[in-house]
């Protein structure tokens, strides 16, 4: 028995040295419940309309003071596996729905509290996943029922304020009428036959520093942060288009060639033969009907003097983003080279002017007969945070326009959905037999979260309100399982009263206009749901040792030896 060695560590002879390795009797459920749990807290005080703000600093030293969860989480460089999965159902909520990031990682978070307890009185994880997936069938179908408005025009003005009035309230709260009034015209200006193929795309956000909010307003086409570069700075009649996504200038060959010249006579000559290539180039752009020419790339001082002398307008736009924008809103096509574009390559704009807004010079592009493909708003204010945030909520605001086309209900919002689950999810729990009953009872409790949170962040007692909404939920309790759409039911949309308008803390959120989208919150469950019950299943972790050897330390290089001593 001499010869015979044990491992010193569990797997020390399976794997490369470095390897760390966590077992579930190691508390490796309970290692990544507390990463989770300590990525909520970070963006809980962030939900509502009362949420603070965060400043982020970035890897690349940029500062972002914001109240977005998506881009609090977006920003932070999270390394924890279990962590990143929370981080990676945010970013899914934010590219389907546009809203609800926040309560997908705060509902998340909760649940992975709740399960803790459940597995320190003894259930095991399956259990609490199967009593979760239970339990989350049942929310979804409990939405269904607790619907109390629908938007069913999305052509109408009203309507869409109703919807976007409540997603910009939880950014920017005390400008909210005037923000969801914007946003609601530019999509009007946008919004195609039918509305399912809205695209968010088309509305565009151009944040210029000065004035106030009260300043901002809507253009229906485009505009561009720099002037016309020629002496030609307004089109008022309608132009033909061409867009070019080369250069504007003397053409270059694709190899390097060499040109011997004699004497100044044939130094003059090939220039001028340059010059007249570029010239009739130019001329022939003009023949067409073309009126301003749109670049991608940078345009020649002699190409600029050409195309003043055939008052053509010159515009460079150096994203390429923008430059597709600005083919659909003329209806252009892009062309890689330099000459007369064809009929059907020409699009058309009625206005193309320059104007000053706060001391800067912009260039607006614009449909004035037609529908247009895009339009944008142009905010004003102070600082480029406050720009900033307000870009975030508007982007908010055209995002739940995507989710209602998909579906228009709508629930009510303040934390009225949220109780009513507490207490439908807590009943079909009691009615469950076995041990499934405790995980779909905790499910339901961490639904609670939500309108604690809300009161604590508006500077609320949360114990005694939350007691005012059991009450005021416990009346119509009996009698919401039979509820049919649209029919009202006392006490299903009580929420937090956050201006504390009223003495006891509460109000009817729909009543006072306050929704939520169904679509985004049906997504909001499923998604943390799946995130819970995919961090409760993992047993074991296993991480390598990380690529790369030690990092020496930066030594001071000797400068060169008739370099000047700073």
């Amino acid at each position: 028995m001499s010869g015979l060695t044990l491992p010193s560590a569990p797997g020390a002879q399976l794997f490369k040295s470095g390897y760390q390795t966590y077992q579930s009797e190691d508390g490796a459920i309970s290692r990544n419940i507390d990463a989770c749990r300590e990525i909520a807290s970070i963006v809980r005080t962030s939900i509502g309309p009362c949420g603070r703000n965060k400043i982020v600093i970035n890897h690349l030293q940029k500062v972002f003071l914001t109240s977005d969860a998506a881009t609090i989480l977006r920003e932070l460089e999270v390394i924890h596996p279990a962590a990143k999965l929370m981080v990676m159902a945010s970013q899914q909520q934010e590219s389907e729905m546009g809203d609800a990031t926040n309560l997908v990682i705060i509902l998340a978070g909760e649940l992975l509290n709740q399960a803790e307890s459940l597995i320190r009185i003894g259930l095991h994880p399956a259990d609490i996943i199967q009593g979760y997936e239970l339990a989350e069938k049942f929310a979804q179908t409990s939405l269904d029922e607790l619907v109390v408005d629908k938007v069913g025009d999305l052509h109408d003005q009203k309507e869409l304020f109703k919807a976007i009035r409540p997603a910009i309230m939880s950014k920017q709260y005390g400008s909210e009428d005037f923000l969801a009034d914007l946003v609601s015209e530019a999509v009007l200006s946008v919004m195609p036959k039918n509305p399912k193929a809205f695209n968010v795309d088309n509305v565009r956000v151009v944040k210029i520093m000065g004035s106030s909010l009260s300043a901002s307003r809507v253009v229906k086409g485009m505009v561009f942060n720099r002037e016309p570069e020629g002496s030609i700075k307004k089109i008022t009649s309608t132009a033909r288009v061409g867009v070019f996504t080369c250069p504007i200038d003397i053409s270059q060959t694709e190899t390097k060639g060499t040109v011997l010249l004699h004497n100044a006579k044939e130094m003059l000559n090939f220039t001028k033969d340059e010059e007249a290539h570029l010239e009739a180039d130019i001329k022939a752009i003009a023949d067409s009907g073309v009126r301003v020419l749109v670049a991608g790339a940078a345009i020649g001082e002699l190409a600029l003097n050409y195309l003043n002398r055939y008052g053509i307008l010159a515009l460079r736009v150096p994203s390429k983003f923008d430059l597709r924008r600005l083919c659909r809103v003329v209806g252009a096509t892009p062309l890689p080279r330099f000459g007369a574009p064809m009929p059907e390559e020409m699009g058309k704009i009625d206005v193309v002017e320059t104007i000053e807004i706060g001391g800067d010079r912009v260039t607006v592009v614009r449909q004035e007969n037609e529908i247009t493909r895009t339009s944008t708003i142009v905010i004003r204010g102070a600082t480029q945070g406050l720009l900033d945030d307000v870009e975030r909520a508007i982007d908010d605001g055209v995002n739940i326009i995507k989710s209602l086309a998909k579906d228009g209900r709508l629930l009510p919002g303040a934390g009225a959905t949220e109780i009513e689950l507490v207490q439908r999810i807590g009943a079909y729990g009691e009615k469950t037999p076995g041990i499934l009953q405790h995980a779909i009872k905790k499910y339901g409790e961490a639904f609670e979260i939500v309108p604690r949170i809300l009161a604590d962040n508006a500077g609320l007692d949360a114990t005694e309100l939350l007691g005012r909404l059991y009450v005021a939920h416990g009346s119509s309790s009996s009698s919401s399982s039979s509820k049919k759409e649209g029919e009202e039911v006392s006490g299903v949309s009580v929420g937090v009263d956050m201006d504390e308008n009223d003495a006891s803390g509460v109000l009817d959120a729909a009543a006072n206009g306050i929704y939520d989208a169904l679509a985004a919150k049906s997504w909001a469950l499923k998604l943390a749901t799946d995130t819970v019950n995919t961090i409760l299943s993992v047993d074991q972790i296993v991480m390598a040792k990380r690529a790369g050897g030690p990092v020496m330390p930066k030594t001071q290089m000797p400068g060169n030896w008739d370099a000047d001593d700073d």
